[in-house]
């Protein structure tokens, strides 16, 4: 029919000249093809003139004309703005902390840009003096001479090691003088102790094991940089499991570090089987980024990659070290410690910086790739279903902490029990010292919230921003302290804290106060 009316068409136009152009015109608006076509070019063309239909929507209010001239008026705080950062290239001198902004983008990509045997080489030259740069800035900020309190330890037997490490400013005499000064005073010296650490190598980054663990396993020594805090402020390895459903066993591990190779014949006849195969999930090793069996990657071989239990092991922790996921570009990450997974039980929340709510959700947003989906589609991965991210969150869920037998039901001290001194510190715990306002002690000494602790109050820098309150229970097992482990002992953790909260507490209180906190 419609070749038809086209030879009818053109054969009028032939014949009969201008006239035609109308018949031919309302010939084919009966089946609308001219006029339609006329009418969708007329549309085209008013869109590509008309600046008020960007992609057939409002741009929204002052979109700028220029997007790059925009981002180059971005406020940074007075910051200088992040230097590029290839794999690779060692730490600026200084601390990652006093840049700021934004960085070119906010994706990884799996592709080194040479070799892997090119790049391997260029690492394992540098690697010396980026050891030794990571050690300046740790010897530059800490005493680190692990000094040793061998009547207090840890719950299988580690001597704790003793603080204060921070170094006071010259002409400072002692901590009391100096927390009693000024906040200006404090940032105008620019030496206070406990500013931010960075990973060792931030623009490569990724999960970096102490030296007690890739002894054990040298499959996860990376060519390119090494630890740089020493054991004796990380907790002890292999830690105990303690778990909420067999108290009576006490620690279930006894000394063996939980593997794929043995946890089911360690297990069998404890957990139940959806239980047991969350813990299966949890030591089974995964590719992540930087450990893989492609050539992004930082061993010497191909890698199987690493599983939960690798940094929390026996569901605790060894102190190794990755950055935070949150936030780009890499140098603005924060570096953030192992936390344990003791009484998980007791959280609302399961991130350091984010609102993650749920047991099974932290398992299946685990950041085996830095939260860059793009490296996980790249180099494979974890691709796990909500049932056994739902079995992984189960086991999780019974791990608790280690026992203190000096505290009644509702963590308060038992008197009997407590020396004078511990009981003064929970005095000051409660009161002076302000602790208990955000580590409430009948909520397993946390708030489940976030503060922000404007640290950058004492020193030129980037802030870092609220981060969540970490539990208190069981705290002598897990050196260091605060989420990037800046504070090596729990008598730094006081000396900062005094400090940030401006209570003023004297040398003796600080002392029971590290007492109380023993007894945890």
């Amino acid at each position: 029919m419609f070749p038809k009316l086209h030879e009818v068409s053109k054969e009028m136009t032939m014949r009969i000249g201008n006239v035609v152009v109308i018949v031919s015109a309302v010939v084919f608006g009966a089946f609308q093809f001219v006029p339609g076509l006329a009418q969708e070019e007329r549309q085209n063309k008013e869109r590509q003139n008309n600046k008020d239909s960007y992609l057939q929507q409002s741009p929204g209010a002052n979109t700028p004309k220029d997007i790059d001239e925009w981002r180059k008026g971005e406020s940074r705080g007075g910051l200088a703005p992040f230097p590029a950062a290839p794999p690779g290239t060692p730490n600026p001198p200084g601390g990652l902390y006093q840049f700021g902004g934004s960085g070119k983008t906010s994706f990884g990509s799996p592709d080194l840009g040479m070799p892997f045997a090119v790049f391997k080489e260029l690492m394992e030259k540098q690697r010396l003096a980026v050891d030794k740069a990571a050690h300046d800035r740790l010897e530059s900020q800490f005493h680190l001479d692990c000094k040793l309190d061998t009547k207090a330890t840890m719950s299988r037997g580690k001597p704790l090691a003793v603080g204060p490490t921070g170094k006071l400013p010259k002409g400072v005499n002692n901590w009391e003088e100096y927390a009693a000064l000024p906040e200006a005073a404090i940032k105008a010296g620019n030496a206070f102790p406990y500013k931010p650490l960075e990973h060792p190598l931030q623009s490569t980054a990724h999960m970096l094991f102490p030296p007690q663990w890739t002894k054990v396993h040298p499959e996860h020594e990376r060519f390119d940089v090494g630890f740089d805090i020493p054991d004796c402020y990380l907790p002890e390895f292999p830690p105990p499991l303690y778990l909420t459903t067999h108290p009576e066993l006490g620690d279930v591990a006894r000394g063996v570090e939980i593997t794929y190779g043995n946890y089911f014949n360690m297990m069998n006849g404890i957990l139940t089987p959806e239980q047991m195969d969350g813990l299966r999930l949890m030591v089974t090793p995964f590719q992540t980024t930087w450990f893989n069996s492609t050539h992004h990657r930082v061993t010497p071989e191909p890698s199987q990659g690493v599983s939960c239990l690798s940094c929390h092991v026996n569901g605790h922790t060894n102190g190794s070290i990755e950055l935070a996921p949150d936030s780009r570009p890499n140098y603005a990450r924060l570096r953030t410690d192992t936390p344990t997974l003791r009484g998980n039980y007791a959280l609302l929340l399961f991130s350091s910086k984010r609102s993650i709510r749920g047991m099974d959700h932290f398992a299946d947003v685990e950041e085996y790739f830095d939260g860059d989906t793009t490296l996980l589609a790249a180099i494979g991965g974890r691709n796990l279903e909500k049932p056994q991210v739902n079995h992984m969150g189960d086991f999780n869920s019974i791990i608790d902490y280690p026992p203190a037998p000096k505290l009644d039901v509702l963590n308060n001290l038992i008197s009997s029990r407590a020396t004078p001194e511990e009981l003064h510190g929970e005095a000051l715990f409660n009161g002076k010292a302000k602790c208990a306002s955000c580590h409430v002690p009948t909520l397993q000494f946390t708030d489940n919230s976030m503060h922000d602790l404007k640290v950058e109050r004492f020193y030129n820098g980037r802030p870092e921003g609220p981060i969540k309150t970490f539990p208190l229970r069981g705290i002598k097992d897990s050196p260091p302290y605060l989420h990037d482990g800046r504070l090596l002992t729990l008598e730094d953790t006081v000396e900062f804290f005094n400090i940030i909260l401006e209570t003023q507490l004297t040398a003796q209180e600080k002392k029971d106060l590290v007492q109380y906190l023993r007894a945890l």
